[in-house]
């Protein structure tokens, strides 16, 4: 009994990156991204690089997504596009990585995570920290 598509096959139809196109007035540069690597490695290797799941990655590309639009841009900007910011323990990182370590509750396993929950608390590049207080 074969069930479902044959291993390794790619669905017929547009791509991704025709179907930002087609889905965006003027599709911004990151969605482009997104979708070329949607079209590369598949939904499975876009979930993989910027850590949100194939239907998220999906609707982002369809301009159906409900969430958080602005911090998809910044993981996929990170990620995909080598953009960093100033993390005033780290350095320059990945913008992605950053948001990684924003996201992270306190544990008190370490003093580097310790140190860095601290600078997340007051870093001007913060956006979880901000949006739970408001």
């Amino acid at each position: 009994m074969n069930r479902g598509p044959m291993p390794n096959s790619r669905p017929t139809g547009p791509s991704f990156i025709d179907k930002a196109l087609q889905s965006y007035t003027g599709a911004p540069d990151w969605v482009i991204e997104l979708a070329r690597l949607a079209d590369a490695e598949g939904l499975a290797g876009a979930e993989k690089r910027i850590g949100y799941s194939r239907s998220a990655i999906s609707a982002v590309i369809n301009c159906k997504y409900a969430g958080d639009l602005d911090r998809v841009e910044q993981m996929v900007r990170g990620a995909l596009m080598a953009e960093t910011t100033l993390c005033p323990v780290l350095g320059e990182l990945p913008r992605n990585r950053c948001l990684e370590w924003q996201k992270k509750p306190y544990a008190p396993t370490s003093s580097h995570r310790v140190q860095m929950y601290v600078a997340c608390q007051s870093c001007p590049n913060a956006r979880v920290r901000r949006e739970d207080a408001a």
